[in-house]
């Protein structure tokens, strides 16, 4: 198969995934080789954006808990994100590739306001585009803004690279008899409370009728497989 499968897909990367084995900072080998990955996409023709985590420095939620307002903590994850952000746009800039940074929350001497049409401009003219900030709310999480991204540039699907190879049963580290699906409906996701995304960005992808693949990042050549229609992963999609 020589023609990418997908047109424009919309790639969510979690902060810890760019930390590498340390789970915590950054690691710049393993960046490096997904923007290669990247750049071989961008090769093809294939329109991507991104969205960034930034639990490798922070999680409004899980770090700032009980000792912080819920708000101030959320939104110094947008911070965090930000930093994952210009990082990969860095990265990507040194192999050659053209990018822009958005940001949902505005800081114009470091990144451009995210703008929907502005964002589609630069795929079209084969920019990959880097979304900072989440949503710009506090209470969401950024799996929910790569949803939201993902339907407003009108994406074909989003590719969720994670730590874990699909979607399973249950926890395959707890319970070695777990499942691995090929692919699931958002309405089982939903009502076996399987952990792919939260339930607000899984109902939000169901809504919108965009198919979700979640793969592992451990081998970032899969992010190439997935665009190019190779079986990777676990499809969540529509029931047919």
């Amino acid at each position: 198969m020589n023609e990418p499968q997908y047109k424009r897909v919309l790639l969510k990367l979690s902060g810890e995934a760019l930390a590498g084995d340390a789970s915590r900072g950054l690691d710049f080998d393993v960046i490096g080789s997904v923007c290669d990955v990247i750049k071989k996409c961008v090769t093809k023709g294939v329109q991507i954006g991104i969205v960034v985590g930034g639990g490798n420095f922070w999680r409004g939620l899980k770090d700032g808990g009980d000792r912080m307002e819920r708000t101030r903590a959320d939104h110094m994850g947008m911070l965090a994100t930000t930093i994952n952000a210009l990082a990969v746009a860095d990265v990507l800039e040194q192999k050659g590739v053209d990018v822009r940074v958005q940001t949902a929350i505005e800081m114009r001497s470091v990144a451009e306001p995210y703008i929907r049409s502005r964002a589609i401009r630069h795929m079209e003219k084969g920019r990959v585009v880097i979304f900072g900030c989440g949503t710009g709310n506090p209470y969401f999480s950024t799996d929910t803004a790569a949803v939201l991204r993902a339907a407003e540039i009108d994406a074909d699907a989003i590719l969720l690279a994670k730590n874990i190879d699909g979607v399973y049963s249950a926890d395959p580290k707890k319970d070695p008899s777990a499942v691995k699906f090929d692919t699931i409906t958002y309405d089982d996701v939903l009502a076996r409370h399987l952990q792919v995304m939260d339930s607000t960005a899984t109902s939000l992808s169901m809504d919108n009728k965009i198919p979700v693949i979640l793969f592992a990042l451990k081998d970032p050549e899969n992010i190439y497989r997935v665009v190019m229609g190779e079986k990777i992963g676990t499809i969540v999609k529509e029931e047919e």
